[in-house]
């Protein structure tokens, strides 16, 4: 695969898109007045390997605060670049330019507050709405433009506006028209020093949208380099299996400059998941591993099969994905599987399936399953699919394993290809069972278990989100069919939790707002009762089964 040409933007010394490497980032998660820490973090981060650390600025105390942690930085020979994170305030953006090297604006709340507002818009009031954007934005990108900074136009799906979605909805579409409005002003004041960034907790989403905006700014003539992330993935393998399906197909596609994954975890532990990203995306790039494009790029559809029975599993159609194993390598496949992880179907080693079925099997997964798909929809082939991936080749169940699974199976589910999987592997039944479902369950294809929507952290963030997330799922993990959102804070809380069954969500020091879909129902929470008034509130609507 070819990769994308993006233009070359100054971020510091360091360099993002042209010829540059893929760029790792983090996020520091210490309050950003706490001068010391913070650098420390920031520090520890750099030492690890990160490229560039982006740091929160709420007010401009905090945006002055950044000159101090650049001071104390300086003095200990850290150089790396830092991007002051903006929301909801164009005068902490003004303030953090004085001393950060790049300027990271949410397009959805830069000029705007989310109300969920419903409003029908004549040409005229957009373009007055437009006209309101450019004032805000213009003295940011002047002072940028005269200091030499980079802007990244950051949208987050949680957080469009309420004008981008009553005009678009809460779509990939909508997400980069939010984008291009301020690519737009920016250009008309002759600065081009941007980078983009299309980020949602659903890697489907992230995939269009990011696909969509690559493909608007090369019809623009201004490939400008795109961040790639999937936001609020939680932690654990769930985590990285998640960033790995968005980010990772995005990379075997040729697009990408700067990765960061999301984890609820301490931001170090993000730094070696994305740089074994890069690695692996780079070793593809110069090898010139070859890459079919995905058939829908901008939408998701699954592929049309009809059903039918093997063993006693009905196979494709509208039938769930199933899981399988393969007969010969492991010893009692029939019997593997608990009640969570059961095993669907056993896959012949030596006997024909039959010809009622096409069956895939190639370490290269991804790129072989797109061309299968396209033949078979060009000769109106309807037999459902089973995708076998060979990854014998690996002798370590370790992230590079995960990544590999993630873009070769996860890749094609999340493209609607395949109605069965069966992964063959050197590792225990057990193991590849569930991590089929856990694909499964990244690709929103069935739910084996609940499904978190849980942020990183940052200096917003109200409540130690790990514990907090790990004492939440240690009480609800064994539920079906929901997703809970766990969120510091109320920047990305009640939209990118939309499609979340339940939320908790920072509200101010020592308390929690408790939320059924989008709708706050119980405010100012004490946080030591949060825990268990969510239990409560599950298992009031009908949500809770019994461990």
């Amino acid at each position: 695969m070819i990769r994308r040409k993006s233009l070359p933007v100054q971020v510091g010394s360091l360099q993002i898109g042209g010829e540059a490497p893929l760029r790792v980032q983090s996020m520091t998660t210490t309050t950003t007045q706490e001068v010391q820490a913070t650098a420390a973090q920031v520090k520890a981060l750099a030492e690890a390997g990160c490229d560039l650390v982006r740091v929160t600025a709420q007010t401009t105390t905090e945006a002055k605060a950044l000159g101090e942690i650049r001071e104390v930085l300086a003095k200990q020979g850290i150089r790396v670049p830092l991007v002051a994170d903006i929301h909801f305030n164009p005068k902490a953006a003004l303030e953090a330019a004085d001393h950060v090297e790049k300027v990271r604006i949410n397009p959805g709340n830069f000029s705007d507050s989310k109300q969920f507002a419903q409003r029908e818009y004549t040409g005229s009031q957009y373009q007055e709405e437009l006209a309101r954007i450019t004032k805000n934005f213009t003295p940011l990108v002047e002072k940028c433009k005269t200091l030499g900074r980079a802007i990244r136009i950051g949208t987050n799906h949680g957080s469009l506006s309420d004008r981008i979605m009553n005009q678009y909805g809460d779509t990939p579409a909508g997400m980069v028209e939010s984008a291009l409005e301020y690519m737009r002003i920016a250009e008309s004041l002759d600065f081009r020093d941007i980078v983009f960034s299309m980020k949602a907790s659903n890697p489907v989403v992230m995939l269009q949208a990011n696909r969509l905006l690559a493909d608007a700014l090369d019809k623009h003539g201004a490939a400008y380099p795109l961040h790639l992330g999937v936001t609020e993935a939680g932690e654990g393998q769930d985590a990285r299996i998640k960033s790995a399906m968005g980010i990772g197909v995005l990379l075997a596609e040729g697009i990408g400059d700067t990765i960061r994954v999301s984890l609820t975890e301490d931001p170090v532990r993000e730094v070696p998941v994305a740089a074994a990203l890069a690695r692996w995306a780079e070793g593809r790039w110069a090898a010139a591993k070859p890459m079919a494009p995905p058939v829908r790029p901008f939408q998701w559809e699954r592929h049309p099969t009809q059903p039918a029975l093997f063993e006693m599993q009905v196979i494709g159609g509208k039938e769930p994905v199933k899981v399988g194993l393969f007969e010969g390598d492991y010893a009692h496949p029939r019997q593997a599987g608990g009640k969570d992880t059961p095993c669907e179907f056993v896959l012949p080693d030596s006997e024909a399936v039959g010809s009622k079925f096409n069956i895939l099997q190639a370490e290269e997964l991804l790129h072989e399953g797109r061309f299968l798909a396209r033949r078979l929809e060009s000769q109106g082939d309807r037999r459902p699919v089973l995708l076998v991936w060979d990854a014998r080749r690996f002798e370590q169940d370790d992230v590079t394993f995960l990544i590999e699974a993630a873009v070769q199976v996860g890749g094609l589910l999340v493209d609607g290809i395949g109605d069965a999987i069966v992964i063959r592997s050197r590792f225990p039944a057990q193991r590849i069972l569930t991590l089929s479902y856990d694909l499964l369950q990244a690709a929103r294809l069935r739910s084996v278990k609940a499904e978190y929507i849980a942020c990183p952290g940052c200096g917003r963030t109200l409540f130690d989100l790990e514990p907090v997330t790990q004492r939440i799922k240690s009480k609800t993990l064994h539920l079906k069919g929901i997703k809970i959102a766990i969120m510091g804070c109320i920047v990305n809380g009640p939209g990118e939790m939309a499609d979340a069954d339940f939320g908790y969500v920072g509200g101010s020091p020592g308390t929690v707002n408790l939320y059924i879909g989008k709708e706050m129902v119980e405010r100012g929470v004490p946080s030591e009762q949060a825990g268990d008034r969510l239990i409560s509130l599950i298992k009031k609507n009908g949500k809770w089964i019994d461990p």
